[in-house]
């Protein structure tokens, strides 16, 4: 794919910055159920970017991707959710909705170009 490592990747810094920025926004939140679920989730996407990349297999690295997808969209809910309880507020939950929507197509673009190489 043109790099040499996970860390290389532009997707895997976003979502890594974007875990950090979902503990910080979460630090003084007191319910404690969605708060570990969407730290969980945040933490996840990069999780599992890294180790698909890692698997040396493109269609490991195919599933694994989707999964941070999946994680993504999880999120994108939750914050959805965490905005409607009072939790998060709009400006806030619309920033990182813009940024995960952003995350999720590059996500994707990796795996289309990933089945592409399958099928070539």
């Amino acid at each position: 794919m043109g790099y040499q490592s996970f860390e290389d990747l532009e997707v895997w810094k976003r979502s890594c910055r974007l875990a950090v920025r979902i503990y910080r926004e979460l630090k003084d939140c007191r319910d404690f159920g969605l708060k570990d679920q969407m730290t969980r989730s945040a933490v996840s996407i990069s999780s599992n970017i890294a180790e698909g990349a890692e698997r040396g297999s493109k269609q490991e690295y195919i599933r694994f991707i989707h999964i941070a997808k999946g994680s993504a969209a999880e999120l994108r809910t939750q914050l959805y959710i965490a905005n409607e309880i009072g939790v998060l507020d709009k400006t806030i939950t619309a920033e990182i909705i813009s940024e995960l929507k952003q995350i999720s197509a590059m996500l994707q673009s990796i795996a289309n170009t990933l089945n592409k190489r399958i099928n070539t």
